[in-house]
């Protein structure tokens, strides 16, 4: 057992050449580089019923190597979720709705909505990427505060990853991502499936999964979508990528968090990448659309290996906690040191 767990990961042809592209978004680690970066990310979930949710991504997140790591929560999650970690950055701005004793007009609630998102919109320009959904919940007064912010960070052409709840503000209004390239999707089977049919295309089981998430991502106008299942199917309808990585075989909840906040440290050093922030000595250099689809390749294979090796270590009782504790070593026998230094490549 002790060899299965340190061996490398078992990887087809296709996937060794788009890791290997992957890696070339990595920032080497530089004395030169400064706090921040290298990736600002901010999850925005979590409330009175979740908690554990945004603390998995924004772990995910900081474990990968991403700078900093803000959670935007309730104050009673905020609470909870600074007892779990000092390492993540808490700001407790988001509002529930009233109890039915203190009901407010939809009038009210709106104007509620909008003096909550303020101070999240305020926080944009400080940010690189936002997660969206983990923890979310249903709540309505939620939903219209998650859809302005939305909104202000397509302005700002921030990156975003939707996922769990926040995929049913999709499903209602397909036009608040439709178009928007810099989205990434991250839906499980029921919610690809509620998602096709929002849109109004079929998810027949004669199609092929690679032309189902194609027809989708098309649908919405070029999003990328991450498929999840026994291999990951990754789309933004003109370029499909699949992650044929072996994963574990213990489907505990909190995985696809892991997921999200993977995807959006690697959707940060995308950033530092157009910024020119360090020299890819490469040509030519990775086009910015492309490395969308790159980012989610790697927070998937990331998030499959970690499972590969939380299961071989853990078995039946691996629980999303487990990911968290392997990300730095999944992320070593993906792709080794990235210091300028090709000899410490795994690919």
């Amino acid at each position: 057992m002790p060899d299965a767990i340190n061996s490398s990961p078992t990887m087809s042809a296709n996937t060794t050449a788009v890791l290997a592209k992957v890696r070339r978004m990595i920032p080497p680690m530089l004395e030169k580089f400064h706090k921040g970066q290298l990736g600002r990310v901010a999850v925005i979930g979590g409330s009175q019923d979740y908690t554990g949710a945004p603390y998995f991504s924004a772990m995910a997140s900081a474990r990968l190597g991403c700078d900093m790591s803000h959670v935007i929560c309730t104050p009673a999650a905020g609470a909870v979720i600074k007892t779990y970690s000092p390492n993540l950055m808490v700001h407790p701005l988001m509002r529930q709705s009233p109890s039915e004793a203190q009901e407010s007009t939809s009038s009210e609630q709106s104007t509620g909505a909008d003096k909550i998102a303020s101070p999240i919109v305020e926080m944009l320009a400080r940010l690189h990427v936002l997660v969206i959904g983990p923890g979310l919940g249903r709540d309505p007064l939620m939903h219209d505060t998650v859809e302005r912010v939305i909104r202000a960070a397509k302005d700002r052409r921030i990156p975003i990853v939707l996922d769990a709840d926040a995929l049913q503000l999709v499903q209602k209004d397909l036009d608040l991502i439709k178009g928007y390239t810099e989205a990434v999707l991250t839906p499980n089977v029921v919610e690809f499936d509620r998602l096709c049919k929002a849109a109004g295309v079929g998810n027949s089981e004669s199609k092929s999964e690679t032309q189902r998430v194609e027809t989708l991502a098309t649908a919405l106008g070029g999003v990328t979508i991450i498929q999840k299942g026994k291999q990951d199917y990754i789309s933004n309808g003109k370029v499909t990528l699949v992650d044929d990585l072996e994963g574990g075989k213990k489907r505990s909840g909190g995985q696809g968090d892991t997921l999200t906040g993977s995807v959006a440290t690697f959707l940060a050093w995308r950033k530092a990448y157009i910024d020119q922030l360090w020299n890819d000595p490469e040509s030519p250099r990775l086009d910015e659309q492309e490395m969308i689809g790159l980012a989610a390749f790697g927070g998937s294979a990331i998030t499959r290996e970690c499972s590969r090796i939380a299961f071989l270590k853990r078995g039946r009782s691996l629980q999303a906690s487990d990911l968290t504790d392997e990300i730095h070593g999944a992320f070593m026998g993906l792709f080794g040191e990235v210091d300028g230094d090709e000899s410490s490549s795994k690919l």
